[in-house]
């Protein structure tokens, strides 16, 4: 299934301490294909125990890692990022086989995981201190940035490998060690970038992965072990919440990128083709399992009807099929369970009032875990569907006459992590990017994220930023150092 040019990439079990850990007697899981329901492969299942060690030895290699230069950790990053770029196929298809999206996509993840890696291996070396005006003359003050010392994070299963890369890359530069769990659904991805990290010369402890199937008891050490300094979470808001209260104890540094509700306004003047390849960008990437997914279509009443319609048009031209199959624009789900909730939220919308415009027919032999592109219309937004991270590829429409309801619309919801909107006139354009109340926003523009841009939230999505020059923000302390006695 897998058929790689490179096959020391597909890994089996945790790195920690640069060493892959041996099989013997522990317990395995399996990793399933979610487009076949196949298993690709066993993975040796570890635990509280592994993480306890790997956090251990994160410390170990800490006090070497963080007095290493910043030239030295640039040019290491750039091997690693080398290394990635070298091994791109591989790496797409392990990410396709294990998390289902499409074979471009997944090699769209690669390339955009890897560019964070190269963006902080350049901002190593541009981490400046400052010096401080001193109230006397007798005294000088300077700022020194230093490494927050040892982190852990836990990363979701749909990014399995950009998520880990823009945590790992700030971390790294900023002299900090790391340990992180991936989901279990999605480990393979993981490991082979731990293997292209030890294959580029990051030293061993620097970076560790702990995979398993037991989330809370891993989670436990990697939030409440007394040394770990600092703690980031992409996941749930609900599983955030449960994490930042267990990192709350030793009062760790946290950051969490958490769920989204993002509104995608079309106002009267907009270029609505624009608007629609936009709407698609935003909306069916990964099959619409991604954190910045537009949720909620908030469209002028006037343009509604040819919004639809050119929407529809090119709805209809995704295939679903099996990631690896050239002609796929829209993989499986994660799971059936995530199908199943997909397709209750869409249940539900429809019992409360909401209309079933279109959704594309569903052939006899599709696997379980696909769900159909499907667009709604006649949405509320006090609906369930439109106050929940639907997290699939459905389309809900619901209408505006004015520039204060569309805003009142979009900022209706307890998350803040994206927002969208399509309009020609300037004023709009300024006045609504200053009034949503999210943490990113794509004036005319679907596809928002980069390894320059800061990548956060607001509200219950969260707190922290990734990318750009704030990414090393978190991942590094400010010491006030006051030098006294030098004046006459």
């Amino acid at each position: 299934m897998l058929n790689l040019s490179n096959p020391a990439l597909l890994k089996q079990s945790s790195f920690i301490n640069g060493q892959f850990i041996q099989q013997n007697d522990r317990d395995l899981f399996d990793v399933v294909n979610p487009s076949s329901g196949l298993c690709i492969s066993q993975v040796v299942n570890a635990g509280g125990l592994e993480a306890e060690q790997a956090v251990l030895a994160a410390d170990g290699a800490l006090s070497t890692w963080r007095k290493t230069t910043a030239a030295t950790r640039c040019e290491l990053l750039k091997r690693w990022h080398q290394l990635i770029v070298d091994n791109s196929q591989d790496l797409a298809r392990i990410l396709t086989v294990e998390q289902g999206k499409p074979l471009n996509e997944a090699a769209g993840e690669i390339a955009y995981g890897a560019s964070y890696i190269d963006w902080f291996a350049n901002e190593a070396i541009r981490q400046y201190g400052e010096t401080i005006p001193s109230p006397t003359s007798i005294n000088r003050g300077i700022a020194l940035r230093q490494p927050v010392g040892v982190v852990c994070a836990i990363t979701p299963w749909n990014f399995p490998q950009a998520m880990i890369a823009r945590k790992a890359a700030a971390a790294l530069a900023a002299g900090c060690t790391f340990v992180v769990k991936p989901s279990e659904l999605t480990p393979l991805s993981a490991l082979a970038m731990a293997y292209l990290a030890e294959q580029a010369g990051i030293p061993a402890g620097v970076f560790n992965v702990v995979v398993g199937a037991d989330a809370p008891e891993i989670g436990k050490v990697l939030t409440q072990h007394p040394l770990v300094r600092k703690f980031s979470f992409t996941g749930s808001t609900a599983v955030g919440k449960q994490l930042n209260q267990q990192c709350a104890a030793t009062i760790k540094r946290v950051s969490m990128e958490l769920g989204g509700n993002a509104p995608f306004i079309v106002f009267a003047d907009a270029d609505l083709d624009a608007a629609v390849a936009g709407a698609m960008a935003s909306k069916f990437r990964n099959a619409g399992q991604t954190c910045i997914s537009a949720n909620r279509f908030i469209i002028h009443e006037s343009v509604k009807a040819a919004f639809i319609d050119k929407l529809q048009n090119e709805m209809a031209t995704l295939v679903m099929g099996d990631g690896l199959e050239a002609q796929s624009a829209i993989g499986p789900l994660i799971h059936r369970q995530a199908v199943e909730r997909v397709r209750q939220l869409v249940v539900s919308a429809i019992e409360q009032g909401a209309r079933l415009h279109w959704q594309q027919s569903v052939n006899d032999n599709q696997q379980p875990c696909f769900y159909p592109p499907t667009l709604l219309e006649q949405v509320e937004n006090t609906m369930t569907i439109a106050q929940t991270e639907i997290f699939g590829p459905v389309v809900t429409i619901q209408t505006f006459s004015d520039e204060a309801q569309a805003i009142s619309l979009a900022n209706d919801t307890d998350y803040g992590l994206a927002a969208y909107f399509y309009a020609r006139d300037i004023g709009t354009i300024w006045r609504v990017s200053e009034a949503l109340d999210f943490g990113m926003v794509g004036a005319n523009e679907g596809a928002i994220s980069n390894a320059s841009a800061p990548f956060g939230g607001v509200k219950q999505s969260g707190f922290g930023r990734e990318g750009s020059k704030h990414g090393l923000d978190d991942y590094s302390e400010i010491k006030y150092v006051c030098l006294g006695g030098l004046g006459t």
